[in-house]
């Protein structure tokens, strides 16, 4: 991961990743992972997304690492809310009722610091990382979270068409990083709307790994 590169993305507020509504694919099957109110979920490389909120508005608690201090910053103010900041390692922990983030390297997040995860929920992480960081991070991710179920979200594309972030994820793919820790239920794939950036065709698949 180019740690400059999305430190500049944010700093330049090019992020046209940040959508703009509750992902439709967390809508249309977060119940498959089984929550009760209160569970957490974690949301890695969360950035400001809103995600957090439709998850907060639901009941539940949410934790997410982000390498981006301006995203956190904002994602709190967008909230509402003011955190207490602290250093926890060589992280940032921004905390208010409900939700815990981690501002920093992902790599360096362990599960002492993190506390309970019930969920995770992935939309912009594993696509974001090149292929050469994938596998390291779903092992982290998976030892982070205790083999908590995971919500993951991939694009499908030609993956010449463009270089990435985010990268095109095969189920071939999926099924090499996660299959030895997880059962992999694919629950939903479907066609971009207009086609990935209006340019070209792309899916989106949506799994329950559990």
């Amino acid at each position: 991961m180019d740690r400059e590169f999305w430190h500049r993305k944010w700093a330049i507020d090019e992020i046209g990743f940040h959508e703009c509504a509750a992902n439709p694919l967390l809508v249309a099957h977060v119940g498959r992972l089984g929550l009760v109110a209160g569970s957490r979920v974690f949301v890695p490389l969360c950035g400001k997304s809103l995600d957090l909120h439709w998850l907060l508005s639901k009941g539940y608690r949410v934790a997410g690492a982000e390498l981006s201090q301006i995203a956190v910053d904002q994602l709190f103010a967008d909230l509402g809310l003011t955190p207490d900041v602290r250093q926890a390692g060589e992280l940032l922990h921004y905390r208010a009722q409900d939700i815990d983030i981690f501002v920093g390297d992902i790599f360096c997040l362990d599960s002492e610091t993190l506390g309970q995860v019930d969920a995770v929920y992935d939309r912009a992480a594993f696509v974001a990382l090149p292929a050469s960081m994938r596998g390291p991070y779903a092992t982290h991710v998976t030892q982070l979270a205790g083999r908590a179920p995971q919500l993951l979200v991939c694009y499908q594309y030609e993956q010449a068409l463009m270089a990435g972030p985010p990268f095109s994820i095969s189920d071939e793919e999926v099924a090499q990083r996660y299959g030895h820790a997880y059962g992999l239920t694919l629950l939903a794939r479907a066609g971009v709307a207009g086609g990935f950036k209006g340019r070209f065709p792309a899916a989106e698949a949506v799994w329950l790994l559990q």
